[in-house]
């Protein structure tokens, strides 16, 4: 099997730790992908369109932008594998959700997860939570004491950091970091 991922920034690439034991073939699609990240982690970097037709599970894991806001659509839906998976936990608008939901109930691709939608929070009547061959879950999954407990540790590291006039890990711009 193949998971593929289309970013590999922190939440991608951890997503590829975790997957390591399951000993899958990795794939990914990241314009801004850390060569050195990609090697250590197993990853074969590709063009969009390979990652789509060789990933069996592929998991959306890219900033919501002007670039990615409908990105994922029908033509790249179109190259899934028909057992292939859909993930999307990154954000809802990357995917277009209908034809996300034409693809599943034609059965061109096997099944989708998803923790976001275009709409949040997605209306009950929204179709495509009657299908069968989707799980939904809610976006909260790191709403848990430690994640908040290690994401209060985190900031303060950064703050400390700057403070100090060090440059801080998690650095959003890091091309506006002036010592």
């Amino acid at each position: 099997r193949t998971i593929g991922s289309l970013g590999i920034g922190n939440i991608g690439a951890e997503l590829f730790r975790l997957a390591k034991p399951l000993e899958m073939r990795h794939l990914a699609h990241d314009l801004a992908a850390d060569p050195a990240v990609a090697s250590e982690l197993g990853i074969r970097l590709v063009d969009m369109d390979t990652l789509f037709r060789e990933s069996d599970f592929l998991s959306v894991n890219c900033p919501l932008n002007d670039r990615t806001r409908g990105l994922v659509g029908e033509r790249l839906i179109r190259l899934m594998k028909p057992t292939a998976y859909l993930i999307n936990t990154a954000r809802g608008p990357i995917v277009d959700e209908r034809a996300l939901y034409r693809a599943l109930v034609e059965q061109r691709i096997a099944g989708a997860g998803l923790d976001v939608f275009e709409v949040e929070p997605t209306p009950a009547d929204n179709p495509i939570l009657a299908l069968d061959n989707v799980i939904v879950t809610p976006h909260g999954i790191c709403f848990t004491d430690e994640c908040m407990q290690r994401l209060a540790l985190s900031a303060f590291r950064g703050t400390l950091d700057v403070a100090h006039g060090r440059k801080p890990p998690f650095i959003v711009n890091p091309e506006a970091w002036k010592p």
